[in-house]
């Protein structure tokens, strides 16, 4: 049996676990594909001054996109092969080598790949001719021939493959870590999802990154805060709070126990539901942190940028300076792209999470939970979760919010847009909450089929010779 016919029959069975895949790489071949299209269009015979906003709005886009799309499609893959693990422990126990696991890997997520990429790059050429219209409309460019077509198209498939290609190498090579099992991970989930210490190259990388994002801050302040260019100041600002959000959710491990000890005190007479999400979110913080990274990224840099925005509008006065349409735009495709593949990868994560947890569920509801009680429970985790997560989002944000505050001469305190952090938090909790919601009704669901048909099994047939049947609840 060739890995080929076998990448093709298990796509056939796994259809709905690689939709989510499908859905990422289609949506950022679309998006990255139709800012690249710019970059084709001012390859040609194009005014010098529209040329260079073309270019580097194709750039920008395209640099941001593909780094989002690693990260989105590197969680949707991983997630799909995390609930393979039995089925790739006895691909091994029977003689598969790790390397042809990888290699298996690759080769279902290239063809999904490929597959999702060419229609998203039929959907960028259309995109990019919309997209050239309404930079036209809105004064940005002038009058310019759509030029958009095989290469730069060619050239997104060809990046967004290589960056498919690269989250499959990473998923594939954390399934085959480890010496060979059968035993389904989320037996060993509880044993190893809130225990060990994080690794040292994951806090080194946080710490570097909230370092950097501090040390703009303070650069914004005192250098570019000064500069004759206002954007001088933002260009220093503008993605702190990114660099920031992600350092934080690099910390998941760390963050999440603490949060759990915060809302203890407030959470110990809330009944059994909240006490085992208190207990959960420490238990299981390197499994949770999966949900907390997305919900912490997308509204550190959501508040963060959107603020930005915000501020250098009110404070710019006078005629402004030429490219400021250029500028805002780039700053609302970045703040939206990040919003986009963040809530797909909350959902996603969400997922997984309680898949890895399908057998603690099924336990128990046989041990007497209902299935109103056992969704409460993870409700209130998700409501932690989240709470945890826009806390810490906002905070990062605030590496955006006050150096350039500051250097336009706003303080430390906006003027203005109060109201957009608490609103956007509210819908990153609502997201989470409601992922969590619809991902655990329909695991009780199986889990109490499941729980049912065990139980019928335990218990063999009756004494009359028929098979009592027991109500799910």
């Amino acid at each position: 049996m060739s890995l080929g016919w076998l990448a093709l029959r298990s796509l056939r069975h796994r259809r709905a676990a690689f939709a989510a895949t499908f859905v990422a790489v289609l949506l950022g071949t679309a998006l990255i594909g139709s800012f690249a299209t710019l970059i084709e269009t001012a390859a040609g015979p194009v005014p010098a001054q529209d040329a260079e906003s073309l270019r580097i709005m194709g750039t920008v886009v395209g640099g941001w996109g593909a780094v989002i799309v690693l990260f989105s499609v590197a969680s949707t893959v991983g997630i799909t092969v995390g609930q393979r693990d039995v089925e790739i422990g006895l691909l091994r126990t029977i003689g598969a080598t790790p390397r042809q696991v990888r290699r298996l890997v690759r080769m279902e997520t290239s063809v999904v790949c490929l597959a999702a990429s060419v229609i998203g790059a039929a959907v960028a050429f259309g995109g990019g001719y919309a997209l050239l219209a309404a930079l036209e409309a809105a004064d940005v460019v002038t009058d310019v021939e759509y030029r958009g077509g095989v290469r730069s198209l060619s050239a997104t498939v060809l990046g967004i493959l290589l960056v498919c290609l690269a989250a499959a190498s990473i998923a594939g090579r954390r399934a085959t870590r480890g010496p060979a099992s059968v035993t389904a991970g989320e037996d060993l989930a509880g044993a190893g999802a809130g225990a060990g210490a994080v690794r040292w190259w994951r806090v080194l990388l946080a710490l570097l990154l909230i370092g950097y994002g501090a040390a703009m801050g303070v650069i914004t302040v005192t250098v570019t805060g000064h500069s004759d260019d206002p954007y001088d100041a933002m260009s220093t600002a503008g993605s702190n709070s990114i660099l920031v959000g992600v350092g934080l959710a690099l910390l998941g491990p760390v963050l999440l126990p603490a949060g759990a000890w915060l809302a203890r005190p407030f959470l110990r007479h809330r009944g059994g539901a909240a006490y085992l999400a208190v207990y959960n979110l420490s238990r299981r913080a390197h499994l949770l942190s999966g949900v907390f990274g997305p919900v912490v990224v997308l509204t550190s840099a959501g508040v963060g940028t959107l603020m930005l925005v915000g501020t250098d509008g009110r404070t710019l006065v006078g005629p402004q300076p030429e490219g400021t349409e250029t500028i805002n735009l780039l700053n609302n495709v970045v703040t939206g792209m990040f919003s986009l593949f963040a809530a797909i990868m909350v959902v996603n994560s969400f997922a997984a999470v309680i898949a890895h947890r399908r057998g603690e569920l099924r336990q128990l509801w046989l041990v007497g939970g209902t299935r109103t009680q056992i969704e409460r429970s993870v409700v209130a985790e998700a409501m932690l979760v989240a709470a945890v997560g826009t806390v810490l989002g906002l905070v990062g944000s605030l590496a955006t919010i006050i150096p350039f505050g500051l250097a336009r001469g706003e303080g430390v305190v906006p003027d203005g847009q109060l109201w957009l952090p608490p609103t956007f938090a509210v819908g990153v909790g609502a997201l989470t909450v409601l992922t969590a919601l619809a991902v655990v009704r329909r695991a009780t669901r199986a889990a109490g089929a499941a729980g049912a048909a065990g139980a019928i099994e335990a218990a063999g047939p009756t004494p009359g010779g028929r098979v009592a049947t027991l109500p799910v609840p």
